[in-house]
């Protein structure tokens, strides 16, 4: 088997700490070679164009342009693949992903950076660049959510539900069956798919999974907890006046109050 080809990257940050960690990583990663370093957007911009990367770290916030401004700067199709860096909260940065292969959150740590690089090097094996070009114009034209809604995590019967859930693992992609998850819980930018006493992480928004799960199957009893329903053994409300729903086996998870109401109409409870 050939080996992988090393890619070329640029790393961009007004921090010098900040581009010594990415250079470190990168460093002692072997398969990617530092190009260049910029401090700003603007020097940033014109380091893509001198110097065509294949991937760029790019800070969001920055002296001079944030990221998305270099990203309109540069333009779609001069953009290399890109991993946004930011101290923003995960909360906060949907339309970032959307543009890009991943983000991450300061600080984040070594296991971390690695499953960003590795999306990288997939997507360029697998010749997705075009298809995060088209995602990356539509959020410079201000149609990042609607971009959001229209990607599919999976694959999805005719009525639109999702039945299996593709997990890369190693390398590999295992494809589980949506009626063998129990429970999800939101990491940051990624989901927590509990299956049994089976663990699979996956790179998507509770939003985007709880509008493609079946509302009868599964509810969303939290902004970071979706649950299968006929998994619900008891509601419990505590002394501070927070619930939890306990699950077959024991298992508590959260329920927030806004989420309370809808939980018990589909639970039957008066």
């Amino acid at each position: 088997m050939p080996a992988p080809e090393t890619l070329r990257a640029l790393i961009v940050d007004d921090e010098p700490l900040a581009r010594q960690r990415i250079a470190d990583l990168l460093h002692a990663d072997g398969g990617v070679a530092i190009v260049g370093e910029a401090d700003n957007g603007i020097a940033a911009v014109d380091a893509i164009r001198s110097l065509r990367p294949d991937l760029v770290f790019l800070d969001v916030q920055m002296p001079g342009r944030s990221g998305l401004d270099v990203a309109r700067e540069v333009g779609v199709d001069d953009m290399p693949l890109t991993i946004f860096v930011t101290a923003f909260d995960a909360h906060a940065l949907q339309a970032f992903e959307v543009a890009a292969i991943d983000y991450l959150v300061k600080p984040f740590d070594d296991e971390r950076f690695e499953l960003a690089l590795q999306r990288a090097r997939r997507m360029i094996e697998l010749r997705e660049v075009d298809k995060l070009r088209t995602r990356l114009l539509s959020v410079l034209q201000g149609g990042g959510d609607r971009a959001m809604d229209r990607e599919v995590t999976g694959a999805a019967p005719a009525n639109g539900y999702l039945e299996r859930i593709p997990v890369e693992m190693r390398g590999k992609v295992r494809v589980v069956p949506v009626s063998e998850v129990d429970f999800i819980i939101a990491s940051g930018p990624y989901a927590e798919l509990y299956s049994g006493d089976r663990r699979y992480v996956i790179r998507e928004s509770m939003q985007h999974l709880e509008d493609r799960l079946d509302p009868d199957v599964f509810i969303r009893t939290h902004r970071s907890v979706i649950v299968r329903l006929d998994l619900i053994e008891t509601l419990h409300k505590g002394a501070g006046g927070d619930y939890e729903v306990q699950l077959k086996g024991g298992r508590r998870l959260r329920v927030s109050r806004s989420r309370l109401e809808a939980l018990e109409r589909k639970l039957g409870v008066d």
